[in-house]
């Protein structure tokens, strides 16, 4: 049997997204800025997709840019608020995706200052510390609303209200939650919200930015051309990859939320029956499709391996740093030590996930933890 418990890296693509991508490679194939019919053909399908994934969000239709996916959007964001500014303070949390980080390392080079929050133990920002974070030089706040190793959902609307308070920008990574958690742009304070296709059963290499309508003057685009997408992203709209991005949201419902963590929590009170192995961030404030836990006297790498030689695809973290030998820095954050984060494993479900799958896994899992404990130096 073949089981895939990695949609936190990446999801299989909905047949429906594929087919309603289809016409635009081989038929519908006009550029969306030429003024015949072609063209125009391309651009009602943008326009089209754009009102799809704004009325999820509950946002305006020309507060939705399209981009290449999550990093592009994050860059965006961040570097576009800082260089309109030129200089000042941005705050971010130490358990961001490697986007964010890498981005505010660069501005830090250039002269930015940057304050990293810590998190508690399940990996929640805490609110007072943000708040005294903030300075007169602030000009950014940027805090994921689910956390892409762990899971956790943060309290978006709580730092909103302390970011418009104080009158500062709010920018959220939404990549891991758009759809699977509720965003209503209209009743939280967020300026800027990062969005990709591929991880809710789109296509790869298509994203999107949320900006407020009062936002984009205070925006720098960072890649120069056309006057694309209302002046803020220069380049070809990726108009196959729009349809699908707005086909996948579309199809993307409660039944399958309530399916999937039905599931995650079958997973999870599977694993918890073993010993010496423990939960990573909240049970409770957990987005629906995420398990991450850490077994003791066993290598999380080595467990991934003899997983996948039983059919099971998994993770020990984000498969953006999959290829570094450091532990986790969202579990270093956490207080888990290097061996207990080497110890990690994520198993991530998605809307094609099976009981019958669920069941493998339960059946597989604890004979492959008890042999690896048997091998262990670590014990």
């Amino acid at each position: 049997m073949k089981v895939y418990l990695d949609n936190g890296a990446t999801t299989r693509v909905d047949d429906r997204v594929v087919n309603a991508m289809l016409p635009y490679f081989t038929d519908k194939y006009g550029n969306a800025s030429s003024l015949h019919s072609k063209g125009q053909e391309a651009k009602m399908a943008l326009d089209e997709s754009r009102e799809i994934i704004a009325k999820r969000i509950g946002a305006r239709f020309d507060e939705i840019i399209f981009t290449s996916g999550g990093t592009e959007s994050d860059n965006l964001a961040l570097k576009g608020i800082a260089y309109v500014n030129g200089k000042g303070h941005i705050i971010t949390s130490k358990i961001e995706h490697s986007a964010i980080l890498k981005s505010c390392e660069v501005l830090e080079k250039e002269g930015f200052k940057v304050t990293y929050l810590n998190v508690d133990k399940e990996g929640f920002v805490d609110l007072e510390q943000l708040k005294n974070s903030i300075t007169r030089d602030t000009i950014l706040v940027s805090i994921m609303h689910v956390n892409n190793e762990i899971g956790v959902i943060q309290d978006i609307a709580g730092i909103g209200k302390i970011c418009k308070e104080k009158n500062i920008l709010f920018h959220t990574d939404a990549v891991q939650s758009f759809c699977k958690v509720p965003i209503d742009v209209r009743r939280i304070n967020v300026d800027l919200i990062s969005l990709s296709a591929h991880k809710l059963h789109g296509p790869k290499g298509i994203g999107a930015l949320y900006i407020k309508k009062s936002t984009q003057q205070k925006l720098k685009k960072i890649m120069d051309g056309g006057s694309h997408e209302f002046n803020l992203r220069a380049g070809t709209e990726n108009i196959p990859g729009i349809v699908g991005f707005a086909t996948a949201v579309r199809s993307f419902s409660n039944r399958e939320i309530a399916h999937i963590t039905r599931l995650r929590d079958k997973l999870i009170d599977g694993i918890l029956k073993l010993p010496n192995v423990k939960l990573n961030g909240s049970r409770e404030k957990r987005v629906c499709n995420n398990v991450n836990v850490s077994f003791k006297y066993i290598e999380g790498e080595s467990l991934g391996g003899y997983l996948d030689a039983k059919g099971i695809c998994s993770s020990s973290g984000s498969a953006c740093t999959s290829r570094e030998l450091k532990p986790s820095h969202v579990l270093t954050a956490l207080g888990l030590d290097a061996v207990e984060s080497q110890g990690s494993l994520r198993l991530t479900l998605g809307k094609f996930t099976t009981e019958k799958e669920i069941d493998y896994v339960l059946e597989v899992l604890p004979k492959i933890v008890e042999k690896l404990r048997r091998m262990s130096p670590l014990k």
